[in-house]
């Protein structure tokens, strides 16, 4: 927008989520999709008239209350510490169901009833018809082209043509979103190519960080929100080596982790034996959890489901 001599001169540039370039070259720097609108400046408005500066305050106000972080924070409002401050019209408790399926894939279903599946293929699939599925393609036990029918919403974690994925979907009391992160590739490194999507719903956010192979940057950590529960891959070779994924699961603060990928009961007692100067152990005897606010443990807790 802009004005005469004494109007308003406005520049809005939105940044985009990913690997930018700088000086010619792809620079390993990552950015919040939100980051941008702190370039969002007026020229003119802090200008030369008397009331310039009550004006830039004004402006600051509205930019702040009007413009939305574009899911980079899950639900509420990242306070000190990464505590969420949430609302004072509180909803009643309700719980999300979580079954662990096997390999990488978990059957998420929210309150009303809408049902997901994780890093969906063709090996490992719900007793039920999921509306939603979410994909990586490391392996095909992470993806498929071959979608049941009655599935909704297709989100896969890797842009088929090249780009970065990007996925931004509300569906009934479920919104989802995803953070990109690289992978290796026989020596070189695919940038992009993995997506950790998280899933807001009954004011929880989960994370499942998908075919995971580094370590996350505060960017990373400023687009995924505070995360309540996680699903992280343990095998401790073809994802992320142990020692580094406890690294992870420390630096998403969850109060419960669920681990998948497992392989074998060496690698789980591996990522187990590494982690549990942290966490909580518990073996539970059932896939299936309810999960609610409430629910949530005071000391994050590693919770393993049986199966693989």
């Amino acid at each position: 927008m802009r004005g005469g001599r004494r109007g308003i001169s406005l520049i809005v540039i939105p940044a985009k989520a990913g690997i930018h370039a700088s000086s010619g070259r792809a620079a390993e720097r990552w950015i919040p999709a939100f980051a941008g609108m702190t370039a969002c400046l007026v020229r003119g408005l802090c200008g030369t008239s008397a009331t310039s500066a009550l004006k830039c305050f004004l402006f600051l106000i509205l930019a702040l209350t009007f413009a939305t972080p574009g899911w980079a924070a899950c639900t509420g409002v990242i306070a000190d510490k990464g505590a969420r401050v949430w609302r004072a019209a509180a909803q009643p408790e309700k719980a999300v169901a979580v079954t662990f399926l096997g390999h990488a894939s978990f059957l998420i279903e929210s309150p009303q009833g809408v049902r997901i599946v994780t890093d969906y293929n063709d090996l490992v699939r719900a007793p039920v018809t999921p509306d939603i599925v979410t994909m990586n393609n490391a392996h095909t036990t992470h993806w498929t082209d071959a979608i049941e029918p009655g599935v909704k919403h297709v989100l896969r974690g890797w842009d088929p043509g090249g780009r970065m994925a990007n996925h931004k979907l509300e569906f009934r009391d479920v919104r989802v979103h995803n953070v990109p992160t690289n992978v290796r590739n026989f020596g070189a490194t695919r940038y992009n190519g993995n997506s950790i999507f998280v899933f807001d719903l009954a004011d929880l956010c989960i994370a499942h960080l998908g075919h995971l192979h580094h370590t996350l940057t505060e960017a990373h950590l400023a687009e995924l929100g505070p995360i309540d529960v996680v699903m992280v891959p343990v095998d401790g070779s073809f994802t992320l080596n142990t020692e580094e994924m406890v690294q992870v699961l420390t630096q998403l603060k969850a109060k419960i982790a669920l681990p998948m990928h497992i392989f074998s009961d060496a690698t789980l007692a591996r990522f187990l034996a590494r982690a549990a100067d942290r966490f909580e152990i518990r073996r539970l005897s059932d896939p299936k959890i309810l999960v609610s606010r409430a629910d949530l443990p005071e000391k994050p807790e590693i919770q393993v489901l049986p199966g693989r």
